[in-house]
């Protein structure tokens, strides 16, 4: 008989389970959940949220889905309009695709990506560069400046030009050159990479943020080729140079 025992306290125990875990989820469901929204796993991101360790899984999922990553941004104030998809061949093409023209409190010249880098954008300005921009040069970000996002074209290295294509031809990067601020000053990749400290230490902070919010970061650490950009990624695996 000790194995009906054994079959008894076990289907116990599924039970108590069961109940415990719909009774969590049923707490994370309510319209009127006292969970903090930041911390609740069903609900979707909100660019002002403080940062938690669910905010990653939170970025991933508006990432995949269009509607919600739109939704995202107009909840966030992001400078952005909505465009039809851009179909211009297998290999080159812009779905979820927006035109970007400030996040934050940082404006940026208007440019055509997918909405999955301009969220990710907008959440590096709100999570990283404007505290980088007042701990390091003690003003505000005002403008963020750029090369370009979509671009159809094959990728380029230091022995010449790919046989594969660059994220650029889905547009899912972006080429960042430089940045203006407050009191009038402009810091480029260019020009001040290697200069004043505290220019310099700008960057870097930004460039090592740039890691935290998205999937590839390659800048003038990386080769010659980046010498004057931060190369960013909504897809990879983590590279960050």
């Amino acid at each position: 008989m000790r194995w009906l025992t054994a079959i008894w306290r076990a289907g116990i125990a599924l039970c108590i389970a069961a109940l415990v875990g719909y009774g969590v989820y049923d707490l994370h469901a309510r319209e009127d959940s006292p969970i903090p929204r930041e911390w609740n796993a069903l609900k979707r991101l909100y660019i002002s949220d403080p940062v938690t360790p669910l905010t990653g899984y939170k970025l991933s999922a508006a990432t995949r889905d269009p509607q919600i990553c739109q939704a995202v941004l107009q909840d966030g104030g992001v400078q952005f309009r909505p465009m039809p998809d851009l179909e211009a061949s297998p290999q080159c093409h812009i779905r979820g695709r927006v035109s970007l023209t400030g996040v934050g409190a940082a404006w940026i010249a208007p440019v055509e990506t997918r909405c999955a880098i301009a969220l990710r954008m907008a959440m590096w300005e709100q999570h990283a560069l404007q505290s980088a921009a007042t701990t390091h040069l003690g003003t505000d970000l005002t403008r963020i400046e750029h090369f370009s996002s979509y671009n159809c074209r094959a990728i380029r290295t230091g022995a010449g030009i790919s046989n594969r294509m660059s994220t650029h031809a889905t547009a899912d990067a972006i080429d960042i050159s430089g940045f203006q601020f407050a009191d009038g000053r402009r810091i480029t990749l260019k020009d001040n990479w290697s200069g004043p400290a505290d220019a310099a230490n700008f960057l870097k902070d930004a460039r090592d943020s740039a890691c935290r919010w998205f999937e590839t970061t390659l800048g003038p650490d990386y080769n010659a080729l980046h010498a004057d950009h931060f190369h960013l990624q909504s897809r990879g695996w983590g590279t960050c140079r």
